[in-house]
């Protein structure tokens, strides 16, 4: 006879297995390297652009700048249409899939043109041959890797970071509010390092070992990002994509035009006058910019929604939901306007290099080891870099400590905040171009650009280093003002608006600095010249200090006007909880 099965086995055996839930901090690293790695290929590729279209396709300097400017403005346009497919039809993680895809395509493109001569137009060799310009077929090559790239970067950049803070949020939970917090600053961070890699290591290789490995490595990493992030796909939380969202847009904007006569109803009268869907838990709009509201308002039950509960015309009722969708995006558009006078400070990339082109870049008088140039702008990303490591594990932390209760900067302060050290950093510049100018001069160079001044290029460190202060507070601030604001479903709309501010500072940096060196102009010279020491940078630079500050009040009136947001609204409610906690404990 069979002895009987183990009863304890038997129970082991029925017990259902406990899954592990879905996303957390351990999908993390998959999304941020993802996100790095991205980083360090196509920011790798920029730097040295101008110069391999010059070399290798003879395009020149005019119209090599003219191409990489269209790239890098494509490049920052494309996360808008990106966020539009991901919010809309695709979700996050199936667009950044593609587009890290998109990426890797357009860099080996990119490489093949490095590695293929019947790709480009023939060098020239010896001392009479004519160099010949690139055919359309091998410029429309190139220019397909960019469009690649730009498409890849498109999809990766809005949506990592949404994509990563669907892993974490839980906004019924305030105690989730730090950890996104968190969050958003260290994913600010490791983009920054990925950055200062690519502005470091990728054009060294590249200075040093020639376009082929130095193409070639990008296209790697990016093989390497894709790879990582598709293999974690069984971790993540993936939100389901029910509608287009700019669609619904629209459809709220045609409602309540056409709704227009409508009168809305009282508050006290209004429940059930407002159209939503079940499981919606707006029953009734907010009673900002009250004249969208009349795009939700029912006119008649029978005739405006069917059987099934949904609405029969879309464009003529529209959800509660929808309303305050378009309301959030409309609401946050001057606040977002605040950063672009940021971003135009700075993108004068061009300038700063001239300046400390001119400076004497040793380390000390000693020294024969001079910075290049270029490698100015690693003060910034260091300055960003050192600001979030020291806000998330050194103020904060010590703050909270003094006080007895966690402590938080408000987004609003943090913005504001970024915006007046952009305009103290844009003054520095002023003041050093000035003296700079002023050195060159008493030293007989002023006909000569090219000639060392004898002054220190660390004088330009301090207005780097507040550039990447001004950055890190505006930068991280705008973003994160931006997710929370914004419902869920436009997420990825919110991480790609801050990438769009820089598209257009890119656009107006450029209209400000052709007005400002037109109308300078006094006879043959302007503010704006070939040789510094010639022009007036400086007065160009007073220009961008006077815009700065009047920024600065535009933000003021912006952030007064705009009310309360949610963290504050969170906070308020849980500084109310604890006082009447403490009401309770003094009755007691």
């Amino acid at each position: 006879m069979e002895n009987p099965p183990d009863q304890t086995e038997s129970k082991e055996i029925l017990r259902p297995r406990t899954t592990r839930p879905k996303g957390g901090l351990l999908t993390m690293p998959f999304i941020i390297a993802n996100e790095a790695f991205e980083k360090v290929a196509s920011y790798g590729l920029v730097q040295n652009m101008t110069l391999y279209l010059i070399s290798d396709y003879g395009l020149g300097v005019v119209k090599g700048q003219s191409v990489l400017n269209m790239w890098l403005a494509s490049s920052n346009f494309m996360p808008l249409v990106g966020a539009f497919l991901s919010d809309s039809y695709l979700g996050r993680f199936l667009t950044i899939a593609i587009a890290s895809l998109s990426s890797f395509l357009g860099m080996v493109v990119l490489w093949l043109t490095a590695m293929l001569p019947q790709v480009k137009p023939s060098p020239c060799a010896g001392t009479n041959c004519v160099s010949v310009g690139a055919t359309s077929s091998q410029l429309a090559l190139l220019y397909s890797a960019f469009a690649l790239i730009s498409i890849g970067s498109g999809g990766i950049r809005p949506c990592s970071l949404a994509f990563g803070a669907d892993q974490l949020d839980n906004k019924e939970n305030p105690k989730n509010e730090r950890v996104l917090e968190s969050f958003f600053g260290w994913y600010y961070a490791s983009s920054s390092v990925a950055v200062l890699i690519a502005f470091t290591v990728i054009v060294y290789i590249q200075d040093h070992l020639g376009w082929r490995i130095g193409f070639g490595i990008p296209a790697i990493l990016m093989l390497l990002a894709g790879i990582v992030f598709v293999f974690a796909s069984p971790l993540y939380v993936k939100r389901n994509v029910t509608k287009s969202l700019f669609t619904g847009l629209a459809q709220v904007a045609v409602a309540a035009y056409v709704n227009r006569n409508l009168t809305l109803p009282d508050h006290d009268d209004s429940y059930g006058c407002y159209y939503h869907l079940k499981d919606s838990e707006l029953k009734a709009p907010s009673d900002k910019l009250r004249f969208l509201n009349k795009a939700c308002v029912i006119r008649n039950h029978e005739e405006d929604i069917g059987s099934d509960g949904l609405t029969l015309n879309p464009w003529r009722l529209c959800t509660t939901d929808q309303v305050e969708e378009l309301k959030a995006l409309v609401k946050v558009i001057p606040i977002w306007s605040t950063g672009i006078m940021m971003s135009i400070n700075v993108s004068q990339n061009a300038f700063q290099l001239i300046q400390a082109n001119s400076m004497d870049r040793r380390l000390s008088n000693n020294s024969t080891f001079q910075i290049p140039a270029a490698s100015f702008g690693m003060f910034t990303i260091i300055a960003l870099i050192s600001w979030v490591v020291l806000y998330d594990r050194a103020i904060l932390p010590l703050a909270s400590k003094i006080r007895g209760r966690p402590v938080r900067i408000s987004v609003k302060i943090r913005m504001g905040l970024g915006l007046f050290i952009s305009f103290l950093a844009m003054a520095i510049s002023a003041t050093v171009e000035h003296y700079r100018r002023k050195t060159a001069i008493s030293q007989g160079l002023a006909n000569n650009a090219n000639a060392t001044v004898n002054i220190s290029a660390m004088w330009l460190v301090p207005q780097y280093v507040l550039h990447g202060l001004a950055e890190a507070l505006t930068g991280i601030g705008q973003t994160e003002f931006f997710y929370t604001e914004f419902p869920k479903s436009m997420s990825s709309i919110a991480a790609s608006l801050f990438g769009l501010g820089m598209a257009v500072a890119n656009v107006l940096a450029s209209v400000i600095l052709n007005v400002v060196k037109n109308s300078s102009k006094k006879g043959k010279e302007s503010w704006i010249e070939d040789n510094i020491n010639k022009g007036h940078y400086d007065y160009y630079y007073w220009v961008l200090v006077i815009l700065s500050f009047v920024n600065v009040v535009y933000y003021v009136v912006c952030s007064w006007s705009y009310g309360l947001t949610m963290d504050q609204v969170r906070n308020d409610k849980v500084n109310g909880v604890r006082e009447e906690e403490g009401e309770e404990v003094k009755l007691n």
